[in-house]
């Protein structure tokens, strides 16, 4: 099979990823193999190749927003079928045994397993999953437009779930790329007014077209307080001026598996029972709740495609803000 191959992380303006002829993998008992139609192109895949985050081993596939069909399957499967369209999300393996999946947070799980960092990604004609990590996919999206649902739609929903915004509130979102087009959606389905900061004319202009009350940058001070925010952008000066910009007793979540640091905070910023934390990885109870709401809304995706050959190029684009909504690579 042909996959996009990272032998060494280096920034992607030196094109890391290789395109290369590497062996179609075997399923064992209970993993299914996946022929790849479309893979998304994520941030994190960008903090992978550039070794931002820590590689397990080397050499990787990346990707992790992957949408193909059931090619075949290990032993006696009983979830999937020859020819089911499936899509493979970032959660690859969880032990089921810890702590935290005992309770529900298998997201936080010491032992999980992430698809295009610890086991081989999507930006390939192939991939193998745990057919219990693998999940049905909506019949109203094409493959190119379910495939950013799977980790930018994800994430951007639990990140809306703990930032505790309410249906009817002010919702601040920080970045607006692929995950921020979606949640946006979601939110306007819920009837919040959501204020949108980017300093890409192209983004701002997209976030109203979607419905955003108001655009600007994250200096600018909104004409109103917010109820509760989301940060996409991997940068940690934004944080003290969205705790700026958020109503005492709300919540800002930082929506980043890697971001710059985050400079030194005056008190009063959290001051007044304001909430500030992370949000790491997903459930699989995420994935299926938020595939199901999307094609209840339905939500719109905004994407360009690319073919594979093309990935470090796409990835260059993500760096420098080049991309409206989300990218896609057609692999199949």
């Amino acid at each position: 099979m042909k996959a996009m191959v990272l032998h060494e992380p280096k920034s992607v303006l030196e094109k890391p990823l290789v395109l290369e002829e590497t062996a179609v993998p075997e399923p064992a008992t209970g993993e299914i193999l996946v022929r790849v139609s479309v893979c998304g192109v994520c941030h994190t895949d960008l903090h992978t190749v550039e070794g931002d985050l820590s590689l397990p081993h080397l050499p990787i596939i990346p990707g992790h927003q992957v949408v193909g069909k059931v090619e075949k399957v290990g032993g006696e499967n009983g979830r999937f079928h020859i020819g089911d369209r499936v899509g493979i999300a970032w959660l690859y393996h969880a032990c089921g045994n810890c702590q935290w999946c005992q309770n529900h947070q298998e997201n936080l799980c010491p032992h999980a397993q992430f698809t295009g960092l610890h086991a081989n990604g999507g930006y390939a004609e192939y991939i193998l999953v745990p057919e219990a990590f693998a999940y049905p996919l909506p019949d109203t999206f094409t493959d190119a437009q379910v495939a950013p649902l799977l980790c930018a739609g994800i994430i951007g929903y639990r990140s809306l779930r703990l930032s505790g915004i309410q249906p009817g509130g002010r919702l601040g979102l920080y970045g607006f790329g692929a995950s921020a087009h979606l949640v946006i959606q979601v939110a306007r389905h819920w009837q919040c007014d959501v204020y949108v900061f980017t300093r890409s004319k192209a983004h701002q202009q997209h976030a109203r077209e979607l419905g955003a009350v108001w655009a600007g940058r994250a200096q600018d001070k909104p004409p109103v307080m917010l109820d509760a925010s989301i940060t996409f952008a991997p940068a940690g000066w934004i944080i003290p001026y969205a705790l700026e910009h958020l109503r005492p007793g709300g919540t800002l979540a930082i929506n980043a598996i890697h971001m710059s640091p985050i400079p030194e905070l005056p008190y009063h910023l959290i001051y007044g029972e304001r909430v500030l934390r992370s949000v790491a990885n997903v459930t699989r109870q995420d994935a299926e709740e938020f595939l199901q709401l999307a094609a209840q809304i339905p939500i719109h995706t905004t994407v360009t495609e690319y073919p594979l050959a093309e990935a470090n190029e796409v990835l260059i684009r993500l760096k420098e803000s080049q991309i409206t909504g989300a990218a896609v690579l057609r692999v199949t």
